[in-house]
């Protein structure tokens, strides 16, 4: 599977090694879920002031969060489709805080890998259109990722 992914650390605290587990993470993710070869995304590692910056200015939520993604796919009010048979699909942007991910990984008493790896999944679910709004959306989404992490390894 080949996917493009670009990660972006903007306070440096996320090892190549992780990155690389994130990547091959993603990969199976995306080979179970039939993701166009050459798909593009990208992944931002951020602070808890940040990510609360992004949730209130995107979400009105002023609050920090884990994990918030931004579909490219979508197409929003007043925007159409632009088809062009040599683009690569662009899935769009997952933002991580390290800081929420180290502390949730803590008091779920797993690796803070682990819970990076299920952050980088759900927002990866959410950018292929998955949400978790009602509970039939809950238990597809959340079977989804739990299926993706124990087949890669990161079990609780």
């Amino acid at each position: 599977m080949k996917l493009e992914i670009d990660f972006i650390d903007e306070i440096e605290a996320v090892s190549d090694e992780e990155c690389n587990t994130i990547r091959e993470l993603l990969f199976l993710a995306a080979e179970k879920e039939g993701v166009a070869e050459e798909s593009e995304l990208s992944i931002t590692f951020v602070d808890n002031d940040r990510i609360q910056e992004i949730n209130r200015e995107y979400r009105d939520k002023d609050q920090p969060t884990d994990v918030i993604s931004f579909a490219m796919e979508e197409l929003g009010e007043g925007e159409i489709e632009i088809i062009g048979a040599d683009l690569p699909t662009v899935l769009g942007d997952i933002i991580i805080s390290i800081p929420r991910a180290k502390e949730q990984a803590e008091e779920y008493g797993h690796s803070f890998i682990r819970e990076l790896g299920f952050l980088a999944v759900h927002g990866f679910l959410h950018l292929l259109g998955y949400d978790h709004e009602s509970k039939d959306e809950e238990e597809i989404m959340f079977s989804k990722q739990k299926e993706i992490l124990e087949a890669y390894g990161l079990k609780r």
